[in-house]
């Protein structure tokens, strides 16, 4: 799914933890709303090094009718998001946007489960956001499983923890919440779900999203995910961001993860 090229001016871009930063952005009210999954292609607006704009998940989002606000929680990881974390209140930016398919809630369950690992909570955060706003959810519905590798990177809990209402945070050293992959916190209780009754998201890392796949092998479970790939044009031209899939016969296919996902059934995922 292309979009369209805006210019969005920095309102806001705090360290929310370390090497985690929050970016709020203004931009037209053109904008279209996106849907929870979705992601924006983000440069700095005349800078050509580096030439790549870099993806990031839309963490939340508003209009009103003047401008829309994007709100984008990214870490830094290389150099692109290096200089994104140094710009100031005033600075422009290119946004691509927005882009990609995401999750589908047109026929949630009874039990609605959220699975994160690290910086995977941004998409999910903007889902239970969307969810949250519907008459027939409540939050009692929602139940989130946030994975992190310390207390040092633990981020962007404060929004799901007013709107679901069983958090359930991990971590792999175990310096806050249970100690343990979050994988392996939610292979504990999944006893409490049943298939039919129960609706999975989940993002994370692609080691995560391989465990949780062997967590849910061969079990019933309806399970989407958005894949974390990295991404050089965000709209499939170049398909550096291909990964294997099962088609509808069984076979192997390759689809771009920024233009046919990045949500992807996690039972159509071929790992090795």
């Amino acid at each position: 799914m292309a979009g369209n090229i805006y210019i969005g001016e920095v309102l806001e871009n705090e360290e929310v933890q370390e090497n985690c930063f929050l970016m709020k952005l203004r931009t037209a009210p053109s904008f279209d709303n996106p849907v929870p999954g979705q992601f924006v292609m983000i440069r700095i607006a005349g800078l050509n090094d580096p030439f790549l704009s870099r993806p990031i998940s839309i963490y939340s989002f508003s209009r009103n009718e003047i401008f829309c606000t994007i709100d984008l929680l990214y870490r830094v990881v290389g150099k692109g998001t290096q200089i994104l974390a140094g710009l100031i209140e005033g600075s422009q930016v290119e946004i691509n946007g927005p882009l990609g398919n995401g999750f589908d809630t047109t026929s949630v369950r009874k039990n609605i489960v959220f699975i994160s690992g690290g910086i995977g909570i941004a998409p999910l955060s903007m889902l239970i956001e969307s969810l949250s706003s519907k008459s027939e959810i409540s939050s009692s519905q929602m139940i989130m499983y946030p994975g992190f590798q310390s207390i040092s990177a633990v981020v962007g809990l404060e929004k799901v923890d007013r709107l679901c209402s069983d958090m359930n945070v991990c971590t792999d050293d175990g310096t806050v919440g249970e100690k343990g992959f979050v994988t392996q916190i939610f292979k504990k209780d999944i006893r409490q779900f049943k298939p039919e009754d129960t609706s999975i998201f989940a993002c994370g890392p692609r080691g995560m999203m391989k465990a949780l796949a062997e967590v849910l092998n061969k079990s019933k479970f309806i399970c989407q995910v958005s894949l974390e790939e990295r991404m050089a044009c965000g709209t499939g031209a170049c398909m550096g961001c291909a990964v294997a899939i099962k088609d509808k016969e069984g076979a192997m296919s390759y689809k771009r993860v920024c233009s046919d996902g990045p949500v992807f059934d996690l039972n159509d995922i071929i790992w090795d």
